[in-house]
């Protein structure tokens, strides 16, 4: 007699998998609650953050949480700063920080070890997740000597520290990173690791540093190979050199992404302080990789209005300076006047950029390309010439171009209480598909000044969105970081985000505590969702492309490493919203050097596990597990 699987059926004597559908399921519509709070019943009271991840470290399942609140070493007392949360699959998450050593010190005093980025990914390709904990070492003293490190995963869900000579630790030099993605960039089964860097004050001022690419040599040993793999960048002195891009990138985050289809991933540094964003397109072949500056070409550095004429602070100096150069005709300030603006600088292109955040890739439109959802710091007074957050639109070029049609021709109307004295604090958001109808959605983690909260906005059809009011979405003040799975396995997507207290002041006045907060998603899906396991490729498949196809629509994601500000992570299950269909078509593009396809028809309902070059297999939720 055949036995089958929880989820199937025997059938003449095969095992046929039900599927578990509603063919009526509906799309989200004003008036309907999407999301309700549930923080506290799934044990999260007192978990405080603004960096958070999405990923299943154990194994086991059922997603869990890594979540840091910033800078500083966790005592594990009173002062915590980092949790690693693990989902029971109970509806609870129970803290195994201290207890799985993930932050223990080289040094092996006691207490944990300062972190300020991660990115999580299986660096010997054993079968668990490791992860990267990167530390700025401008003041060495102030880590206790301690630097970034991989922590390999024991067999019984510890971390333990990876070689000591790698060269991740930079032994050598400053390490300001600010962003990490694992990518295997040559495709040869091992993960890399692209970590892009701020910078750090000095006596003399600040100072920019490099960005850093780390190949895996196998067995977790990193290597620098940033400047022969052509991603070497100059130090800040020639104003032609800042504006083309080609200077040190001023880091918040990174992300690694493959923008033309080519098998092959780009590398993007979003930058903060008006500095150029950095975009690197892969180039050659499978093992004979190297990138070349595509910043400025595809669109990403920063976009094309050089109006400067209305920052507030340069007609205050046109103001007082009448016969400056270009002075003539710039209207006159609505604010109280100080010395902010350099007239040399001010209009330099570089300096008409923005304050980038995160950058988010995915494919919006469902056309087969990753589009970029930028999140940026914009304030009212800058004008317009400094950039705002916004979604660019990939052309589908191999050179990598975007367009930018704007927010307000896309419907995405983020409203200000005080139209001439706003400031938009986005340093984080999503691409998800919040409603399971086949349509990535966008949120915006907005915070950090009066005013701000989280913005959720529904796609309605190809690039046209509508807020969906807080009431029903995302109600969260001063939204800044975001985690988002399908925490419970009902399927359909929940949300965690953090909260930030800088610059507290009504309205949208910060909570007591940064307490991340949990909302479930109440509407329900038609999905199918992907655990997939490389062989040829690495084990995590980071890179790998998924093509669902139900309903007439087709929707790609791809599986990503790391990105976002100072780290962040989303689920490597591959979730997929079906709309009313119950069955879907599914292509993988394995991320190995002959970039090896696999297609296969599923049932909604399910999630499966595709081992490279198997069938896919049944993955019902599990009974929970003692850790």
């Amino acid at each position: 007699m055949v036995t089958c699987a929880t989820g199937s059926t025997c059938e003449l004597g095969e095992c046929v998998v039900t599927p578990v559908c509603n063919p009526a399921q509906p799309r989200w519509t004003p008036g309907t609650l999407a999301f309700t709070e549930e923080t506290a019943a799934w044990n999260l009271e007192g978990v405080l953050g603004t960096r958070l991840s999405a990923i299943d470290y154990d194994g086991d399942g059922w997603t869990d949480l890594f979540v840091r609140l910033g800078a500083g070493a966790d005592d594990f007392g009173e002062t915590r700063t980092l949790f690693l949360l693990r989902n029971t699959g109970e509806g609870t998450f129970e803290d195994v920080t201290q207890s799985s050593g993930i932050v223990a010190r080289r040094s092996g005093e006691p207490g944990g070890r300062p972190v300020d980025v991660h990115a999580f990914a299986d660096v010997d390709n054993d079968g668990d997740l490791d992860v990267y904990l990167g530390v700025s070492t401008a003041d060495l003293t102030a880590t206790g000597n301690e630097r970034s490190e991989i922590m390999l995963q024991n067999p019984d869900h510890t971390f333990s520290f990876a070689d000591e000579f790698s060269e991740v630790r930079l032994g050598t030099f400053t390490d300001t990173v600010a962003g990490a993605s694992f990518v295997d960039f040559d495709l040869d089964g091992d993960v890399d690791l692209w970590t892009p860097h701020h910078g750090n004050g000095t006596a003399s001022g600040f100072t920019f540093r490099p960005s850093h690419f780390f190949v895996n040599e196998g067995g977790a040993y990193f290597v620098d190979r940033t400047m022969d793999l052509g991603l070497s960048t100059r130090g800040w002195s020639d104003i032609d050199t800042i504006n083309m891009a080609a200077a040190h990138a001023r880091a918040w985050s990174g992300n690694a992404c493959d923008l033309n289809g080519d098998g092959l991933p780009e590398l993007l540094a979003a930058s903060y302080g008006r500095a150029p964003n950095h975009l690197w397109r892969a180039t050659g072949a499978a093992g004979a990789v190297t990138f070349e500056n595509a910043s400025m070409a595809s669109g990403y550095a920063y976009d094309d209005d050089q109006v400067w004429q209305d920052d507030q602070f340069a007609r205050c100096y046109c103001r007082a300076n009448p016969m400056a150069e270009d002075c003539a005709g710039v209207e006159a300030p609505t604010v109280s006047c100080s010395d902010n603006w350099d007239h040399d600088t001010g209009r330099e292109p570089f300096r008409l950029g923005g304050n980038s955040g995160a950058t988010m890739c995915g494919d919006v439109d469902n056309d087969g390309d990753m589009d970029l959802l930028t999140s940026e710091i914009a304030h009212w007074w800058a004008g317009q010439g400094s950039d705002h957050a916004e979604l660019m639109v990939n052309t589908g070029v191999e050179d990598v171009v975007f367009e930018r049609p704007g927010r307000e021709a896309m419907g995405i109307v983020i409203p200000h209480d005080d139209p001439g004295g706003w400031n938009e604090g986005i340093m984080s958001g999503a691409i998800f598909d919040f409603d399971a109808d086949g349509w990535q959605d966008l949120y915006f983690g907005m915070s950090d000044y009066p005013g701000n909260h989280g913005v959720l906005f529904h796609q309605d059809s190809a690039l046209q969105f509508t807020e969906v009011p807080r009431t029903e979405g995302v109600d969260h003040n001063r939204s800044h970081g975001i985690a988002v799975a399908d925490f419970d396995r009902d399927g359909d997507l929940d949300v965690v985000v953090g909260h930030s207290r800088a610059r507290c002041g009504a309205p949208d006045d910060c909570y007591p505590t940064m307490q991340i907060r949990l909302f479930e998603n109440q509407l329900g899906a038609n999905f199918v969702s992907l655990h997939l396991v490389g062989t040829t490729a690495n084990r995590s498949a980071i890179g790998a492309r998924v093509a669902v196809t139900a309903g007439g629509i087709t929707q790609t994601h791809d599986v990503e490493g790391g990105h976002g500000h100072y780290g962040a992570q989303d689920d490597f299950f591959q979730h997929f919203g079906l709309g009313t269909a119950c069955e879907a078509d599914v292509t993988i593009r394995w991320p190995d050097v002959t970039l090896s396809t696999q297609s296969f028809h599923l049932v909604a309902g399910h999630r499966y596990r595709v081992v490279q070059g198997s069938e896919p297999e049944l993955e019902d939720p599990p009974a929970p597990t003692s850790p």
